[in-house]
């Protein structure tokens, strides 16, 4: 049964198949275009404008607020009558400073914060990083005043040595206070650098509330894969390939990276696939939580 759509499409896996495509090619507009630099950072409106703009060819309520109220398993989202008021109020609080930014985040109900993702410029090896760490931990402290967790979300390349022999990971969680930064192992990087996610999970036992299970395949040596997750890079001649799969259906042994999330205590193992090859983005994360149903999660 496929939602109500503009398309006259009645399978829910056709509907997927437009959707992807459709938003994707909205989406490449957005930044063509300059729309996004154009809208007000922290609105509702823009907000509006941009669900508007992705998916309006598609459904008629795209942009719209909500006038029914809807749930997702357990979870009930915010009722319908307290969501108008609720987004006015967000919307007016003040965002210039960490604090004014992070109180936001404790209105919507967030519980952590995560530092996704470093810029060349700002990675193990430049004249920025030791700084950034310690951004890091002042970051972490306004984030715990107000309840909330600050988490660091890693790829490969924290995976390069510092003088002393440590891994750029490491550095930062031996720099910063457990209480202050906690881990989000994103287990296909550190595969991808050569070290064992199921290890590198336990390592981190009472500190890796999420995990991120990420399947791929590669072969060779390629280059330029973080182009796959949406990120501008210096073009290099690749010496092989590499693409993103679903989880249980790549080059991971998931079995260890799953008993090792239990024993180091983790509350969330999340799923994470940036890119879905020959298939839809929900035929993808079917197969995903087939497998993960399989492994009996």
């Amino acid at each position: 049964m496929a939602l109500e759509n503009k398309l006259g499409l009645t399978s829910s896996a056709d509907l997927a198949r437009e959707e992807e495509r459709i938003s994707k090619k909205k989406a490449v507009e957005l930044f063509e275009k300059g729309l996004l630099d154009q809208l007000e950072a922290g609105t509702f409106s823009s907000l509006q404008f941009i669900h508007k703009y992705l998916f309006g060819e598609i459904y008629d309520f795209a942009g719209e607020l909500r006038t029914v109220n809807i749930a997702k398993g357990n979870f009930r989202f915010a009722p319908v009558m307290y969501l108008e008021a609720a987004l006015s109020n967000i919307e007016k609080m003040p965002q210039s400073t960490f604090d004014e930014i992070i109180q936001k985040y404790v209105e919507i109900g967030m519980k952590y914060i995560a530092i996704p993702y470093l810029m060349e410029e700002d990675r193990p090896g430049t004249p920025k990083f030791e700084g950034n760490v310690k951004l890091f931990e002042e970051i972490a402290k306004a984030c715990k005043a107000k309840g909330i967790q600050l988490l660091y979300h890693n790829h490969d390349f924290e995976f390069q040595k510092m003088a002393d022999g440590r891994y750029a990971l490491d550095y930062i969680y031996d720099t910063i206070p457990a209480d202050l930064l906690q881990t989000e192992v994103d287990t296909c990087w550190v595969k991808v650098a050569g070290e064992d996610p199921a290890a590198y999970v336990k390592k981190y036992t009472g500190r890796s509330p999420l995990v991120h299970l990420k399947d791929f395949h590669k072969e060779g040596r390629p280059a330029n894969m973080y182009q796959l997750i949406g990120t501008e890079v210096e073009e290099q001649e690749s010496h092989g390939t590499f693409e993103f799969r679903p989880v249980g259906h790549g080059d991971q042994d998931f079995g260890p990276i799953l008993e090792a999330s239990v024993e180091a205590g983790a509350q969330w193992v999340v799923v994470e696939q940036d890119q879905s090859n020959g298939r839809t983005p929900m035929e993808a994360i079917t197969l995903s939580r087939q497998y993960l149903k399989e492994q009996g999660w």
